[in-house]
């Protein structure tokens, strides 16, 4: 065999091998293009009508879950409560009422051994008795009734600092002090951490990607790096016109570094897959 001949056999069969090579690799990874959105996006409300006093935060703000982010006018809220709180310590009545009660037993006591006391004035000794019970018994009654309107007039007074739900990042603001705030969104608050990724796979993955597994995220601008998220939800109703179903990734961003609304491109190692795909597709798909 000539030197030529033996070159050429030899380019051959390295090229086999590199083919071969890389369908190895193809056979392990599939990828689709996807998109970084955020958690949860909440338009808040307020749960009463009302105009706005205060907005403690803007577009960009970070908030944590819990914090004030509108104050609705309340003076009258307040005013309510203070008298509330009083009311509810008032036991004036009920010391009243016992003092009373003590008095009407002394003179039960006094006139009941008593021959020359009638059996009409003795029995009215002993019905002051029962009433002055009653009584004590309403003042206690009412007291009780005034701390449950305490507990109501706090409720009240609490629906107008409207507060967020979850953490993340003022999206957008909507109100401004001194508008009227009704059934509008006063403000959008996004959550951040983690982010979701959005992808859809064709009908042919359906079975092979599963809750739990885990992907290669590749935002579409590179100084983003490269990130690990894991299934969370996989579409169980294929779509007929397409022929595809939705798979939901959670991607961790702790630092918030991460910007939603990125394309990127998901990647799945398919060697994750207890037994191997379940598919004979074993190529790179270019996209969606």
């Amino acid at each position: 065999m000539s030197i030529l001949s033996k070159k050429t056999t030899l380019i051959i069969t390295l090229t086999a091998l590199l083919l071969l090579s890389n369908a190895a690799v193809w056979a392990e990874t599939v990828q689709y293009e996807g998109l970084i959105e955020p958690y949860e996006v909440v338009n808040i409300g307020a749960p009463t009508v009302g105009i706005v006093s205060r907005v403690t935060v803007d577009r960009g703000s970070p908030v944590e879950k819990g914090q004030t982010l509108v104050e609705l006018e309340s003076s009258v809220e307040r005013a309510t409560l203070e008298k509330a709180k009083a009311m509810a310590t008032f036991d004036g009545e009920i010391g009243m009422q016992q003092t009373q009660l003590a008095f009407a037993n002394r003179v039960h006591d006094r006139v009941k051994p008593l021959a020359a006391i009638s059996t009409h004035d003795k029995d009215q000794a002993a019905t002051e008795i029962t009433l002055t019970q009653h009584r004590l018994l309403k003042a206690r009654e009412n007291l009780t009734l005034a701390k449950h309107e305490l507990k109501r007039t706090e409720a009240a007074l609490a629906l107008r600092s409207i507060k967020s739900p979850i953490p993340g990042v003022v999206v957008e603001r909507y109100v401004s002090p001194g508008e009227y705030a009704n059934s509008q969104p006063l403000l959008r608050v996004a959550q951040l951490d983690p982010l979701r990724v959005e992808v859809i796979v064709p009908a042919q993955m359906f079975g092979n990607i599963k809750p739990g597994m885990t992907a290669t995220i590749v935002p579409e601008l590179a100084e983003y790096g490269e990130h690990t998220a894991k299934v969370t939800i996989v579409d169980k109703v294929i779509d007929s016109a397409s022929s595809t179903f939705g798979v939901r990734l959670e991607l961790p961003n702790a630092k918030q570094k991460m910007p939603s609304g990125l394309k990127c491109l998901v990647r799945f190692d398919m060697n994750d897959i207890p037994g191997g795909m379940k598919t004979t597709e074993n190529r790179i798909p270019s996209g969606r």
